[in-house]
């Protein structure tokens, strides 16, 4: 039987997530800052605060921009804004891959300053000490497994994962790696369909999918993207439930031209001595 969630303002947990498998599909989005958390919090199941951050709101070109204060900053935020999410926070690039003591190390610093319920590393096999250590020291750990952001320059940019025999039998490997080293959950990106439906068939722990497989015990899209308010390339496999870059676009227009015809501000957006009290 499938767990079910609360239906109260309590904290949703790393270990209820992993109880989630084969059950209610888990639901999942990106958050960076208090205001989308706060919007987000009442209909999802996990937040995470992504390294994509930087390329969503800081404009690099690659989520290799973030750094670990970047991510402790907007971890906060989101914990700020929600209440009742599983709030993760993306481990950076460079803040792990050294060693397990590396990794040890900025986990305990995400999770000390920001309060998050779990980091989410990238790797698989290659990785497997570094999620070991930091669940050792019992920091629930989500892993992130096909395409892989953080390794684009090394790939040669964002390649579709899961393609030949081999890059199969990699998959499976790195999924079992981050099941055994004691994670609650993986992320799968960038892989073909019916490898990451059979990746979610072998492990037991949550698979999210993004561009994955519909057959994942969850999925995940970054929130600008899936509001229509990212500005350069939107991956193919994102659905877009919005246009928020119209509502945005026509409302400074609106704003502009009311500006310039000395329309805004009105009488009713100044103060006078006789309307109102001293309250903005």
């Amino acid at each position: 039987m499938a767990t079910q969630l609360p239906t109260t303002d309590v904290r949703i947990g790393a270990d209820l997530i992993r109880r989630r498998k084969g059950g209610t599909p888990i639901v999942c989005l990106t958050a960076y800052t208090y205001p989308i958390a706060r919007l987000l919090d009442p209909h999802v199941d996990l937040l995470l605060v992504g390294d994509s951050v930087a390329m969503v709101l800081h404009g690099h070109e690659t989520t290799l921009g973030a750094s670990l204060e970047m991510m402790i900053a907007h971890g906060q935020a989101v914990m700020r804004g929600s209440a009742r999410a599983c709030v993760v926070v993306d481990m950076p690039a460079g803040s792990y891959e050294r060693s397990a003591v590396q990794a040890l190390a900025s986990a305990r610093r995400i999770v000390g300053e920001t309060g998050c319920q779990a980091v989410k590393l990238e790797g698989g096999v290659d990785m497997a000490r570094q999620i070991a250590a930091i669940v050792a020291a019992d920091i629930p750990v989500m892993g992130h497994i096909g395409l892989q952001p953080q390794s684009v320059e090394k790939d040669g940019g964002y390649k579709i994962k899961g393609r030949t025999d081999e890059t199969v039998a990699a998959l499976i490997a790195d999924a079992q790696a981050v099941e055994k080293a004691g994670a609650f959950s993986v992320v799968i990106e960038g892989t073909i369909e019916t490898v990451a439906a059979d990746i979610t068939r072998r492990i037991a722990i949550p698979t999210i999918g993004i561009g994955a497989s519909g057959d994942c015990d969850g999925q995940i899209l970054v929130v600008d993207d899936m509001v229509g308010l990212t500005v350069d390339r939107v991956p193919k496999f994102v659905k877009q439930y919005a246009d928020l870059r119209s509502v945005i676009t026509h409302a400074a227009e609106r704003y502009a031209s009311e500006v310039r015809d000395r329309v805004f501000p009105g009488p009713a957006h100044v103060f006078s001595k006789t309307n109102g009290g001293d309250d903005a």
